[in-house]
């Protein structure tokens, strides 16, 4: 068997949560490789809504394996409140996640680290979320991190050098903090973390391929946030595309199956950064309070636009898709007309390739479509769509070279279609 991967093709915030719950009966294993609490996916079924920041999205499903993977970063005091809200809810989760020993842990003064140097750069915020996530990553590749496999063997020593050296580096920032308020939810979340399993998760992934079991990996953020080929540096702190399922989780590429890339109907993107086909207009309002645009974890309102063709592409390509999902369509039900950038000009010279720099001097080329005017939140099959909105299908598939085998009409796992059936 192969590890089959789902993520996002765009700024974050495309629905990867609520996809991988209704794809995990599928699966026998469902893992995150890379991101920390900074990621909320939001699911809802059966009248209720959750979102989970660090554990796998398939936790909903019972007896299916869960596994938090070695490329994650992971806040004990965070974790706590999250596990603690699952349970209760009535969900039962130390019998089925794990968590690898090689995850790294967002020590109390990462977040500490993380605002000194966001209000150090001044007009040039990175629009960080202030978990810690950036610092974390920098001490891993800096060997400097302290891993969860650390907590069973000379914690106590290890934990005091980090925070040692990180207290020396907030000293030449003029800021004011009290640290053994922080430190007394961590610890608590570190007594919390031991409930549950710490495994090696690469031995127990590649075993489980093995045997010829399912896996399912569940990315984070989006490609166009990715460390080294998103519009850096308005990026995260990792690989966010399909490579980085092989180096967050163990697995060799040739062991990679099919490529789920989800992305909006429309285009959305918090914090700062480039964005060009953001609306500052009443389009982006509308899109905006249609989507119910505003970040599970920080409440944050996310930057709406026009879905980006050349981005997407790029995404594609970048991931190797094979198989791509359409969130959200519903929110644009009543648009008279829809717009879809399919070149950018750049410097006055058309282009369809992503180039290196967008931050300016990128202006989108449009194409219109008319809209469908029709409600489809209630569909149940692709027998039910409008015409014009097949014909929206139909000029993505064509632009994108990759079928759209699952589209989303509403929030809940039942408004769900998966297209293609008999094919």
């Amino acid at each position: 068997m192969k590890v089959d991967v789902l993520l996002g093709l765009q700024w974050g915030d495309e629905g990867k949560g609520k996809v991988v719950d209704v794809l995990t009966p599928n699966y026998d294993m469902v893992t995150r490789f890379q991101g920390g609490p900074n990621a909320g996916h939001t699911l809802e079924f059966e009248g209720q809504k959750y979102v989970l920041r660090s554990i796998p999205s398939g936790i909903f499903q019972g007896g299916k394996i869960n596994v938090i993977g070695n490329g994650v970063v992971l806040d004990p005091a965070l974790f706590k409140q999250e596990v603690e809200a699952l349970e209760a809810s009535g969900h039962n989760l130390t019998e089925r996640l794990f968590i690898s020993k090689k995850a790294h842990l967002i020590l109390p003064t990462h977040r500490l680290l993380d605002a000194a140097y966001e209000s150090a750069k001044g007009s040039s915020k990175i629009g960080t979320t202030g978990k810690g996530i950036g610092p974390t990553y920098t001490d891993k590749i800096s060997r400097n991190g302290l891993r969860v496999g650390d907590i069973l063997c000379g914690f106590e020593k290890k934990y005091k050098a980090a925070i040692e050296r990180h207290k020396e580096i907030l000293s030449h920032y003029n800021m004011q903090y009290d640290l053994e308020a922080i430190e007394k939810d961590w610890f608590a979340g570190v007594e919390k973390l031991k409930q549950f399993q710490f495994i090696d998760s690469e031995f127990v992934v590649n075993d489980y391929l093995s045997n010829g079991k399912s896996v399912l990996a569940e990315g984070a953020q989006g490609t166009m946030l990715d460390i080294d080929f998103g519009s850096y540096p308005f990026v995260t702190s990792s690989n966010t595309i399909c490579a980085g399922a092989c180096t967050g989780l163990g697995v060799a590429p040739r062991n990679i199956g099919e490529v789920y890339g989800i992305f909006k109907a429309y285009c959305t993107r918090v914090g700062s950064g480039p964005f060009p086909t953001e609306l500052n207009d009443e389009f982006g309002d509308r899109l905006r309070n249609l989507g119910h645009e505003f970040g599970s974890v920080t409440g944050r309102p996310r930057r709406c636009g026009w879905v980006d063709l050349v981005a997407l592409k790029y995404a594609v390509m970048i991931n190797g898709v094979s198989q791509l999902i359409m969130m959200k369509s519903d929110v644009l039900d009543d648009f008279d007309t829809i717009k879809a950038c399919v070149a950018y000009k750049v410097n006055g010279e058309e282009t369809d390739e992503f180039p290196f720099d967008i931050t300016e001097g990128v202006e989108p080329i449009y194409k219109e479509l008319p809209g469908w005017k029709t409600n489809m939140t209630k569909m149940k099959s692709e027998s039910e769509f409008p015409e014009k909105f097949n014909d929206y299908l139909d000029f993505l598939e064509d632009y994108l070279e990759v079928p759209i085998k699952i589209v989303s009409v509403g929030p809940d796992r039942q408004q769900t279609i998966i297209r293609y059936v008999n094919q």
